[in-house]
């Protein structure tokens, strides 16, 4: 056998050693609970259920060289544990460090599931186990966002309300005012309610109009807190197609933007004519309305 041979000899059997150490880690955490194994057996994931049976995704990618060199991991939660590993470690190992950090993370979870049910949340529309903040509606065209600690979600939650000046304001000093009234055996929507002296709204307790939209062009329900925007920092949509089949809704400050950039667009004195991004239709925009 020449040289050549020997080499690919050697590493079949490298091969074929890793393969079977790779199928009888699997068997160790159940074949029930793989969702994904690629080709090389270098990739696979797991499904894991937390006490209160929520599903979570573990995601591993190995080197050839495992198990000397550790595996990196990635799920969709807040942080990574740091993974202790050691060449006697095997993926049951991995698998339970992963459960102990979700074991840590329910209290956590427990507190956003409980503001998604009990308020309006506009933001995330479609919220992943890794974050930590919310946009609530709280009405009068204002929205407060929390951002919930990960590792003590008990506590008072930093906030930031976005919205019309007068009512953003008065909201920040009833906050500062009320803030020590928060509880940690309280529930959060009873803690808001005792610091914001009101009850706020669920989604369903507005009819759908009523409801604030997405900007069609940059695509947020409020424009940034930014004193250069003037009274439109922190407001809502305020502008909306006209063709009833469209009904898109913009910031007019966005609208006048994207109308500067197409070279269609006509201007007689302070208004701004030209055609709607989605429908075509024509639309006419006040520059004042923009300031």
């Amino acid at each position: 056998m020449d040289c050549g041979e020997q080499v690919r000899c050697l590493e079949l059997a490298k091969s074929s050693a890793f393969c079977r150490a790779i199928y009888s880690e699997i068997e160790e955490v159940g074949w029930e609970h793989l969702v994904r194994l690629g080709g090389d057996l270098t990739f696979l994931s797991f499904r894991v259920l937390d006490e209160k049976g929520r599903v979570h995704v573990l995601e591993i990618q190995l080197d050839k060289t495992y198990p000397k060199d550790p595996p990196m991991v990635s799920a969709d939660v807040p942080y990574m544990f740091n993974l202790e590993w050691s060449m006697n470690s095997r993926l049951k190992d991995l698998v339970k460090q992963f459960q102990e950090l979700l074991e840590k993370l329910q209290e956590f979870w427990s507190t956003l599931d409980e503001i998604d049910r009990s308020f309006w949340v506009v933001d995330p529309k479609s919220p992943t186990r890794a974050m930590s903040f919310r946009q609530i509606q709280i009405g009068n065209g204002c929205v407060i966002m929390l951002s919930i600690n990960v590792n003590n979600p008990k506590s008072l939650p930093e906030c930031r309300f976005m919205g019309s000046g007068t009512t953003v304001n008065t909201l920040r000093k009833i906050w500062k005012r009320n803030s020590k009234r928060w509880m940690r055996d309280k529930t959060f929507q009873e803690n808001l309610a005792s610091i914001l002296e009101t009850h706020l709204p669920r989604s369903q307790d507005f009819p759908k109009d009523d409801r604030q939209v997405e900007c069609g062009i940059c695509y947020a329900q409020c424009l940034p807190i930014d004193d250069e925007l003037g009274t439109k920092s922190g407001s809502g949509t305020d502008y909306m197609c006209e063709n009833t089949n469209c009904n898109r809704a913009f910031h007019s400050m966005c609208l006048v933007d994207w109308l500067h950039s197409i070279t269609t667009t006509r201007q007689s004195f302070n208004v701004l004519f030209g055609n709607c991004p989605y429908c075509s239709e024509p639309v006419a925009v006040k520059l004042n309305n923009t300031k």
